[in-house]
């Protein structure tokens, strides 16, 4: 079992900043990806920015430009530097890890709580 706690989220206005942070624990055997997901009102989650150990991303066009994301695999935490905010960046936010656990080296992939980011026109 893996765990993710999400911190981070908030209300800002448009143009302002919030840092996203989310700390993985549990049983893992390695770490292959770990990212940000979101889901606005109506939608379908869509990817936002993965990362892998190795330093590899892969982000949405977009939040291109404007997000960053970093991890500290020391600590199995994922960040998500937000800036240059718009309003249609209003969603519940996801971290994301696929892992492989187990003899077997099963890949699974978890899903944080979510936090709530909203920014105000």
């Amino acid at each position: 079992q893996v765990q993710l706690v999400e911190s981070g989220g908030g209300l800002v206005q448009a143009g302002g900043s919030l840092r996203l942070s989310c700390v993985a624990s549990g049983s893992i055997f390695s770490i292959n990806a770990m990212g940000w997901y979101r889901q606005a009102p109506g939608k379908q989650r869509e990817l936002v920015a993965t990362i892998t150990p190795g330093g590899s991303t892969n982000s949405s066009d977009s939040v291109k430009g404007r997000f960053t994301i970093s991890r500290d695999s020391a600590k199995n935490t994922v960040y998500l530097q937000m800036n240059s905010l718009k309003p249609e960046d209003t969603a519940v936010y996801y971290c994301y890890i696929k892992v492989r656990q187990g003899s077997l080296r099963t890949i699974s992939n978890y899903w944080g709580q979510g936090t709530q980011v909203t920014v105000s026109s």
